[in-house]
């Protein structure tokens, strides 16, 4: 993941436009006539103003250098500091890393063609040039620079972690713990010496030394399971010991990564939303900006049923919902298993042939009692299921795409509260008839549905998940290959 570290410096991508200021050209000698009543008119061709690049004053020339080399760092762009001090000597050459340098910390470092078709939540373009001009008439360039980064709670804590991991690894970082067998109360030995200063290089309550198990011990490892989403069962086993191997350069990196992800959110969020991680298999709803609900989830299974990133608004929600079978799943994984299994599973065929189709009825759907319908091009949504024992297990990403709700009864009471006909004395009515009924919000809530493997806790604890569809590895190498070219393009 190196690479995720590389914010190019971009010559051809950086002669910008001024975003819609656009003028006719004068006309010229022999120009076309005025088109006469009835002719076509010819069109007239319009030229870009373009903004030309300012100019810095040697004090400025300095602060930008040293604003580009420490934001490098501290916004997560570059990993060593080394290659966060190469800067272009020339003046037209630093203006243009400036900009770049804008670009990266508010949209992110990826162009639109970077972009997998599941990584639909995508900034908006944004043109640096013209502000980035004005900043320097007005001597303005810090506090410029300060208002690009993501306003959220989010990426500043992240950005806050990144410096203590830094930190961390500055000092030595930490050794691996060797293989072994279990360890729990009562183990003792050097394996458990290596697991006591290995913890304690994260959490500071830990005592570094000493090589004894005791109940003290056993707190520190689950609170590093919770910070890893593992099983708080305070015995070291096989997940336990391969999620505290992971290096601490590693864990910078996926700090990174995700502070990238940060970047690509609307520069505002509605303050009554609901957040999915899709990564960590939990949802969050938020009121008024802070959290009033939050359930474990189940997310999309990596190899082929990913839950895809995006935004969106939640419009309805369907009571008694049948099961539309997508194509794909119906042909790899019902229709082999043969017409009495359908049947005894409630699935109804639809048409012949090619175009013949499966709906399973609401009263054994997969889909459960509730199923909250967004737009989104993957025919993704939040839903009930009948199978609750899914959410026991701290391993949740077992969907086809979709979002499996341990609370959907609450969520659906939550979202339609304030409805005059959707009351919950209604809604028990509708579940009990049997009938699939749609049930519209009185107002649409945004859904967010995120890819977050690393993220701070509300007391600033950082938590890290795996990366189970391998997107922070995707990313680097979208960032190294894009950093690549841009670096070709400006030689």
């Amino acid at each position: 993941m190196a690479a995720l570290l590389a914010t190019s410096v971009s010559t051809a991508a950086l002669a910008q436009q001024a975003g819609g200021q656009v003028t006719a050209p004068p006309p010229a000698t022999g120009a076309i006539p005025a088109p006469q009543a009835g002719q076509t008119p010819t069109p007239v061709q319009v030229t870009p103003v373009q903004t030309p690049l300012p100019t810095l004053s040697r004090e400025q020339a300095e602060q930008v250098r040293r604003l580009i080399v420490e934001g490098r760092i501290a916004q997560g762009l570059r990993y060593s500091a080394a290659e966060a001090q190469v800067l272009p000597q020339d003046d037209q050459g630093l203006v243009r890393a400036a900009l770049d340098y804008a670009r990266a910390i508010h949209i992110g470092r990826l162009a639109t063609a970077d972009f997998q078709e599941d990584w639909a939540l995508r900034p908006a373009a944004w043109d640096p040039l013209p502000a980035f001009a004005r900043a320097v008439a007005d001597n303005r360039i810090p506090q410029w620079f300060a208002g690009l980064t993501p306003q959220y709670e989010g990426y500043d804590n992240l950005r806050k972690g990144l410096a203590r991991y830094r930190r961390i690894e500055a000092a030595g970082g930490w050794s691996a713990i060797p293989a072994g067998p279990d360890l729990s109360v009562g183990s003792s030995g050097a394996r458990v010496a290596a697991l006591r200063a290995r913890l304690a290089a994260e959490d500071g309550d830990v005592a570094a030394t000493g090589n004894s198990f005791d109940a003290a011990l056993k707190d520190a490892v689950v609170r590093a399971q919770r910070r890893y989403g593992l099983p708080p069962t305070g015995t070291v086993s096989t997940q336990t010991l391969a999620a505290l191997n992971v290096p601490v350069a590693s864990r910078v990196r996926q700090i990174m990564a995700n502070m990238e992800r940060w970047r690509w959110m609307p520069k505002e969020m509605p303050v009554d939303r609901i957040q999915v991680n899709i990564a960590a298999a939990q949802v969050a709803v938020f009121e008024g900006d802070r959290p009033v609900m939050s359930m474990r989830g189940a997310t999309g299974k990596p190899g082929g049923g990913e839950t895809p990133m995006l935004a969106s608004s939640i419009h309805s929600v369907v009571l008694n919902p049948p099961w539309n079978v997508p194509a794909g799943i119906a042909a790899r994984e019902l229709f082999p298993k043969g017409a009495a299994y359908l049947a005894r599973n409630g699935f109804k065929v639809i048409g012949t042939g090619a175009n013949r189709r499966l709906q399973q009825q609401p009263a054994q759907s997969a889909l459960g009692k509730y199923k909250f319908d967004f737009d989104n091009p993957f025919a993704v949504y939040l839903h009930d299921t009948p199978g609750k024992g899914i959410f026991n297990a701290y391993d949740r990403l077992a969907s086809h795409g979709c979002i499996r709700l341990e609370k959907p009864g609450d969520l659906a009471r939550l979202l339609l509260d304030g409805s005059a006909e959707w009351t919950p004395e209604a809604i028990d009515g509708a579940l009990a008839a049997g009938k699939t009924v749609r049930a519209k919000l009185p107002k649409e809530v945004a859904v967010y549905l995120l890819y977050w493997t690393a993220y701070a806790s509300q007391n600033g604890t950082m938590n890290f998940r795996g990366d189970p569809y391998g997107w922070d590895k995707t990313l680097a190498s979208k960032i190294e290959t894009r950093s690549a070219a841009q670096a070709l393009a400006a030689r």
